[in-house]
C-alpha cells in the first residue's frame, strides 16, 4: 500500500472576526489603488483617509500597488509642477486678456 504525502496546508484563514475584518480592509484598499490607478492620495480621498493613515495600513495590511507613472516622478529632483506660461514673462509683455488679476 502507498503512502500518499500529506497534503499541502490550506491557504492561512482569517483568525475570527478581527482576521475577517482585517482581510475586509485589505481587499477595500487593494480595490479603491486599483480603481484609483495607483494614485494613494484619489484612493485615501475616495476612502475619506488622510494620505499618511492610508500608507500606514498598506505596510500594515502588506498592500503591494505599484505607484502611477507620471511627470512628478523624475530622478533629477524637480518636482514636475509646471509653471504657467506667463510665469517667466514680465507683466508689461501679457496682453490684457492674460493679465493676472
Amino acid at each position: 500500500m502507498a503512502v500518499m504525502p500529506p497534503a499541502p496546508p490550506p491557504a492561512p484563514k482569517p483568525n475570527g472576526f478581527h482576521g475577517a475584518v482585517s482581510e475586509f480592509k485589505r481587499r477595500l484598499i487593494e480595490a479603491t489603488l486599483t480603481q484609483a490607478g495607483g494614485n494613494r492620495t484619489r484612493a485615501a480621498r475616495a476612502l475619506g483617509l488622510q494620505r499618511t493613515y492610508l500608507l500606514r495600513l498598506m505596510r500594515e495590511f502588506e498592500v503591494r500597488i505599484p505607484p502611477p507613472p507620471g511627470p512628478w516622478r523624475r530622478n533629477n529632483g524637480e518636482n514636475g509642477h509646471a509653471a504657467p506660461p506667463e510665469a517667466g514673462m514680465p507683466r508689461s509683455a501679457l496682453t490684457s486678456k492674460e493679465k493676472a488679476p
